[in-house]
């Protein structure tokens, strides 16, 4: 008797997930241009007609990439939104929460810069769902006695993801062992954290630049 051949169970959501992963994949390693759908069906070992099934365009594809990447960083970052709600910043770990971002640049650092300009320059930057709890968070933090008067929160936004997802570029961390990328995940944010807490000007020392801002700040 002929043995029968099974039939290989098929799974949308596995499928699409391995699409994803491997339109993150050739996103990090060969940027926008090198990202096509028969590209990504190959490494995804799947067939052109199954990847036009789930994404109809290249473009579609590239968005729901940017979408994937944004949800693994929330969840590494923040825990998962569907159970998340809207943090109170005062019982925010702002040490601990540094120290995730950082770590997940220090493994994602490619493809976060990516993240990175895809969001910055879309139309609409908070229709991305960890910007949108970033920004806001600290939008939310400067809202309340912790914080120093005058903080501008899309622009510290800005500031820091762009540091930390090239601060993995400057130290090498791509050649560094797991011991040395934890040294350099603890350099960055520790100095972040410095630079939040103290800054790096004496007011006494710079008085005129103490005079610009404090003129902006009433402005403001």
């Amino acid at each position: 008797m002929e043995a029968r051949t099974r039939r290989r169970v098929r799974d949308p959501a596995a499928t699409r997930e391995t699409i994803l992963d491997a339109a993150c994949n050739l996103l990090a390693k060969d940027g926008l241009e090198g990202v096509s759908l028969s590209a990504v069906a190959h490494l995804a070992e799947v067939n052109r007609g199954t990847a036009y099934q789930h994404f109809e365009t290249r473009e579609k594809l590239i968005e729901a990439t940017i979408e994937w990447v944004s949800d693994k960083m929330f969840r590494a970052v923040f825990g998962d939104p569907a159970t998340l709600g809207e943090r109170r910043v005062e019982e925010v770990d702002v040490s601990a929460l540094t120290d995730r971002l950082t770590e997940f640049a220090m493994e994602n650092p490619e493809i976060g810069r990516v993240w990175l300009q895809q969001v910055l320059a879309s139309p609409d930057p908070s229709q991305d769902a960890f910007w949108r709890e970033y920004c806001g968070s600290l939008r939310r933090f400067a809202a309340t006695s912790l914080a120093e008067p005058g903080i501008d929160a899309e622009v510290m936004s800005v500031i820091n993801l762009a540091g930390v997802f090239f601060w993995p570029v400057f130290a090498r961390a791509h050649a560094a062992d797991e011991g040395e990328r934890s040294e350099l995940t603890r350099r960055y944010t520790h100095e972040i954290l410095r630079l939040s807490m103290y800054g790096t000007m004496s007011a006494k020392a710079f008085p005129d630049v103490a005079e610009l801002l404090s003129k902006d700040f009433v402005k403001d």
